[in-house]
């Protein structure tokens, strides 16, 4: 009987009586992997270290945020132009381009941005009667000048001659170079420009027409030129 019971126990008294020794020594805690430490290492790193993260990134916010907002005002300076006749004040960045001035402050979106690079000519204005890429040049050097723009050359119901003309002969497509084509055209009305075709095109060489209307713009310069000739002085 007493070899049965050792024998359902699956084990005998004897090894049993071996076993709970080895139970006893057991060490109380479990044993640690040299990958559970490493991560509980840098667990304990993480959380060390993210508070003071946390609270730098939320204090320096704010003074970023504070130290833009007082540093752009202060690097307008301010300027008066005077543009088709009338007195403007302004504050400006310094950088700020004649062109991007005339289109974004003083809202005369005549003058069009082509090239941005002084080759197209559609940027044409007049700078004391003399025409200018105004793309090329800044606004704070012209606070003393006299400006004017395709607005002050005429307006529906009061147009100029080369205006009229420009209409009459179609010398546009698109229309985009049209306003810098006009002012350079009046301002050969006042240059030492020859008679002919040839001359007209060379006082125009700066004026870029991408739609290829040379011919009709040709046309209505002579055309503009000899109607203002005929005016009485």
């Amino acid at each position: 009987m007493a070899i049965d019971q050792k024998t359902a126990t699956g084990c005998p008294e004897q090894e049993q009586q071996k076993e709970e020794p080895q139970k006893n020594d057991e060490p109380l805690t479990p044993r640690v992997s040299r990958r559970l430490f490493l991560s509980s290492l840098g667990a304990a790193g993480l959380a060390a270290t993210a508070p003071p993260l946390l609270a730098a990134s939320v204090v320096s916010e704010p003074a970023v945020m504070e130290q833009a907002e007082s540093a752009g005002p202060s690097g307008f300076v301010p300027l008066t132009l005077k543009v088709n006749g009338k007195s403007y004040s302004l504050r400006l960045d310094p950088r700020t381009t004649l062109l991007d001035c005339l289109r974004e402050n003083l809202n005369l979106p005549g003058t069009k941005k082509g090239c941005d690079h002084g080759q197209c000519g559609a940027c044409t204005v007049h700078v004391n009667g003399q025409r200018v890429n105004s793309c090329l040049s800044f606004a704070m050097m012209h606070s003393a000048d006299e400006i004017t723009t395709i607005e002050g050359i005429g307006q529906p119901g009061n147009l100029h001659a080369m205006q009229a003309a420009f209409i009459e002969h179609d010398a546009y497509q698109c229309g985009y170079c049209t306003s810098g084509q006009i002012m350079s055209a009046v301002a050969v009305l006042s240059e030492p420009v020859g008679p002919t075709d040839d001359d007209v095109t060379q006082a125009m060489y700066g004026n870029i027409c991408r739609c290829g209307a040379y011919p009709n713009i040709i046309a209505a310069v002579q055309a503009g030129r000899n109607q203002t000739d005929r005016k009485p002085a």
